[in-house]
């Protein structure tokens, strides 16, 4: 044995991961970092202009801008700003104010010059200010500020604040902020002409963010409340009721665009919620629909709560929630500091008291029902600062804030010489025919109007059912009813479907048993029942959305058995219900529902000539308030060649927040293994499409923004290539790299018409890139609103697509989403993405997680995160569309 001396010099034990967790990369590495510092790929060219279709005059929200031809230049400076203590004045209501007042009383020492202030640090002018340093002094009269600005907490170690008498005595005095201008660098003007151009520039986003924080400015002196790109008016006409305390806030999307027509602003319709203003409690007992304060669910509370700002009635200071305490007002306590009541005696003493004391007892106010409840803090996690919650008003200040605002009349625009066109743009579309599908017995018909159905019509492959079973989940449905009806409708889509094995009841006893164990009890009496694995199981869900039900069986019938399983909440039970529920379920068990001709001719330019391999991939992020759960990345690939119909999806989570896809190339080492999982496509590809290994890839990417292409080009594009190097070091198949986009706010109308604009209408001109190969399409019909396109960029192709094949090809990828009978917005390759990592993200609970992931932290190694693995998918429906 080791003595404890010579223990005392061993470094310490490694850190210990739970089973279930993997460690997932903080995103690229520094290797793919370097190669993305130093792209060896950038976005293409375009090549050429489309001419297929019909041509259609439109309209786009898009207003030119008139930028003046000038070799002058935006100065950039550096603001600081600080109260006369020294202590740094920080947020932007405050910057906002002491700007304004330095433009309106120092305009001579500014020469005239208009200041285009970002709320925080950077200010540009045009042309430059008389000297590189200046300082002023700005005096703001009857204001309500804080030291720290709209962020500061409550000071001490708990306490709800140590100086809070003194800001109640000077709240509304004015305050003196020095204010610090420092020259930083110069914009050339000439950098938008040069991008205009189809010149490469690297000051072009430079130049265009003076233009968006002009208008940003515009809008916040107009009393617009900002949201990033977005402003809101303080009109009646934009507020909408939404229930549970909330409304809808209707205002503007404004961005600055690069296009073939020249510069141009975007402008867009928005929309961003908002709370009502009032006590905290009101807008709880809304928010959950419950009598009182004494029936608010307290965990859902805290997140409903969190990052909301709020107005404190004492002091009238704003503050931004960041939590609730663990115990009730009455038991909370916080060390309170205080000054010995002896004459002459200056010494202070630490004592603990309660903020229900303090408040009641130190402050003299009337606290009615906060004692028993939760209070509000609005501190960090190591300092926390309390507030009863009575006190606290949620910020009704958003009422006051929107109001309208005037392009014209900003002086800043007027002094350099812009302009924007009140007219909408004009742009030429073209309209392409909808791709001829193939039905059962051989059948060709067109979709009309972008939508089709399967009245007196057959699957074009359906299968055959013949062993499956009903689970019922205490949901009200006649079952002998639907399943009836479902066998007919079946039979009328070519559908054998054999009636089911058994009817599976939940017995009332376990419908108050935990989701999990109730998916398992359930299983327990399938086994006991069933001869043999089904084919397929159809799961009655007890609530139509969201049921707790849902991930845990799920999870045990695709990860643990390996069996299909359909979910449904049926309400109205009728032939169009029905016949997208077998939709549903015969692409799950291996069948088609329609293709298109030309995949079935075969006869799709360049795709059917040389064996293709087609993927779509995203990254899907927590919801807001969820922010810190696991990211999950989805690839979806084409399989059994030459068709493009067919897919199967790899899922894994990765660090939260992570765009980039981190395990598209994951080599094992000191092993021949790759566990990534682009390999895995690559492997059912070869398998599935008659010992081919593909010699095209073509991969749709969503979710990325501009300044993510290089990445894309140059790390995701990069792992596929190992991918592919690591199976065979003399395989190179020639890619092509698609960004479809839907998070953008450009439109399309027609001139004199409320109709949207047609299904496979395409514009490849006048406001899209001035050098890059991008194009709108509008392949869906759209039923409400107007018709938002999806964005591609082309930004790699080595196999030689024409504008016009490409466009046909991107237009009947829309038209393959075996779920539906309509074209969708997004290929479908794309779509498939985005169910696979949802419906796989219910697998884990990750809700739970957002609590407890600090506890995660503690096992974390440099340079990785610790991340819950998804369970992989059974072998038996690894290659099926279980997404579906």
């Amino acid at each position: 044995m080791e003595s404890s001396d010579s223990r005392k010099d061993l470094p310490p034990p490694p850190a210990i991961i739970p089973a279930d967790v993997v460690k997932t990369e903080l995103g690229p590495t520094y290797e793919q970092t370097k190669k993305a510092a130093t792209p060896k790929r950038a976005p293409m060219t375009r090549r050429g202009f489309g001419a297929k279709g019909q041509k259609i005059q439109l309209l786009t929200n898009h207003f030119e801008v008139a930028v003046p031809k000038s070799n002058g230049h935006f100065y950039q400076y550096s603001v600081a700003l600080f109260y006369e203590d020294g202590r740094p004045a920080e947020g932007k209501r405050i910057g906002r104010k002491v700007m304004d007042k330095v433009q309106e009383t120092y305009d001579t020492e500014l020469e005239g010059k208009q200041l285009a202030y970002d709320g925080e640090r950077t200010m540009f002018t045009i042309g430059s200010l008389p000297h590189n340093k200046l300082e002023f002094t700005a005096v703001l009269e009857d204001v309500s500020l804080t030291r720290g600005g709209d962020n500061d907490s409550s000071r001490g170690n708990g306490s709800p604040s140590d100086s809070d008498q003194k800001r109640m005595k000077r709240a509304y005095h004015s305050k003196t902020i020095k204010v610090q201008i420092s020259y930083a660098t110069k914009i050339p003007v000439q950098a938008i002409a040069a991008v205009l151009q189809g010149q490469e520039s690297e000051h072009f986003q430079e130049a265009v963010r003076v233009l968006d924080i002009i208008l940003r400015q515009n809008a916040a002196r107009q009393g617009c409340l900002l949201v990033r790109q977005s402003f809101f008016h303080n009109n009646p006409r934009n507020f909408v009721e939404l229930g549970g305390g909330v409304m809808g806030c209707r205002g503007f999307h404004s961005s600055f665009r690069a296009a073939q027509n020249g510069l141009s602003l975007n402008i867009d319709v928005s929309t961003t919620m908002i709370v009502k203003p009032g006590p905290v409690v009101d807008f709880l007992i809304m928010n959950q629909n419950v009598r009182d304060p004494y029936h608010i669910d307290w965990t859902k509370a805290k997140r409903t709560l969190k990052n909301l700002r709020i107005k404190t009635n004492h002091s009238n200071t704003e503050y931004k929630i960041t939590g609730l305490s663990e115990k009730s007002c009455r038991e909370q306590t916080f060390s309170l500091n205080q000054r010995s009541g002896r004459v002459g005696d200056g010494e202070v003493q630490t004592i603990e008291v309660t903020v229900y004391d303090y408040f009641v007892n130190h402050r003299n106010m009337q606290l009615k029902y906060s004692a028993d409840f939760p209070c509000i803090n609005v501190g960090k996690p190591k300092r926390p600062s309390y507030f009863p919650l009575e006190i606290s008003n949620h910020n009704g200040s958003l009422w006051q804030a929107l109001r309208s605002s005037n392009y014209d009349a900003d002086p800043t625009l007027r002094s350099s010489g812009i302009s924007i066109s009140p007219q909408f743009t004009q742009v030429e579309g073209r309209v392409l025919s909808a791709p001829r599908l193939k039905v059962g017995n051989g059948e060709d018909f067109f979709p009309r109007n972008g939508r089709w159905n399967f009245n007196n019509k057959k699957l074009v492959d359906p299968v055959k059912i013949e062993k499956w079973a009903i689970v019922n989940f205490s949901a009200r449905c006649d079952i002998r009813y639907l399943c009836n009806n479902l066998m007919k409708c079946g039979d009328m889509k070519g559908m054998s479907i054999s009636n089911p094995f058994e009817v599976f009841e939940e017995t009332p006893q376990c419908r108050r048993e935990p989701a999990p164990v109730r998916v398992e009890k359930m299983f327990e009496v399938i086994k006991s029942k069933l001869p043999g694995p089904p084919q397929f199981l159809l799961c009655i869900l007890p609530e139509r959305k969201n049921s707790e039900i849902y991930g845990p069986w799920k999870r045990k019938n695709l990860s643990e058995l390996g069996i299909v399983t359909q979910c449904i909440a049926p309400t109205k039970v009728n032939d169009q219900y029905l016949t997208n529920v077998l939709l549903k379920i015969n692409a799950k068990l291996g069948g088609m529902n329609s293709l298109l001709s030309t995949e079935h001719a075969p006869s799709i330019p360049l795709v059917s000539k040389r064996p293709t391999l087609i993927l779509g991939m995203d990254v899907s992020h927590g919801s807001p308030g969820h922010s810190d759960v696991p990211s999950i990345a989805a690839v979806v690939s084409s399989r059994q060649w030459p068709l493009i119909s067919r897919y199967r999806a790899s899922v894994r989570t990765q660090s939260q927040k992570v765009e980039m896809i981190a395990n598209l190339f994951k080599p094992v080492a000191g092993t021949a293994e790759d566990q990534g999982i682009i390999r895995e496509s690559l492997v059912d590809f070869y398998s599935s499409s008659g010992k081919r290994k593909p010699e095209q890839i073509i991969i749709f990417r969503d979710g990325v923004s501009e300044s993510q292409f290089s990445q894309v080009l140059n790390i995701e594009l990069e792992q596929i290539i190992e991918a592919c190097k690591f199976l065979d070091e003399n395989w190179c198949p020639k890619f092509m790299v698609i960004i479809a986009q839907k998070n953008h706010h450009t439109k399309f109308f027609q001139s004199g018409s409320p109709d949207n604009v047609p299904p496979g209408t395409v514009i490849d001109n006048k406001v899209c890139h001035p050098r890059n190969n991008d194009f709108y399409m509008c392949a869906q019909a759209g039923m409400i609103g107007t018709t938002r396109p999806t964005h591609y960029h082309v930004l790699h192709d080595e196999l030689g697509f024409s504008a016009d094949d490409l466009q046909e090809l991107v237009h009947s990828l829309s038209y393959v989403y075996q779920r539906s009978t309509t074209a969708v917005s997004l290929v479908a390759p794309v779509c498939y993405a985005h169910l696979a990592a949802s419906q796989m993200a219910q697998f884990i609970k990750f809700d739970d997680l957002s609590d407890t992931s600090s506890s995660h932290g503690e096992v974390t190694i440099p340079g990785a995160v610790p991340v819950p693995e998804l369970p992989r998918l059974h072998d038996n429906v690894s290659s099926s569309m279980f997404f579906c």
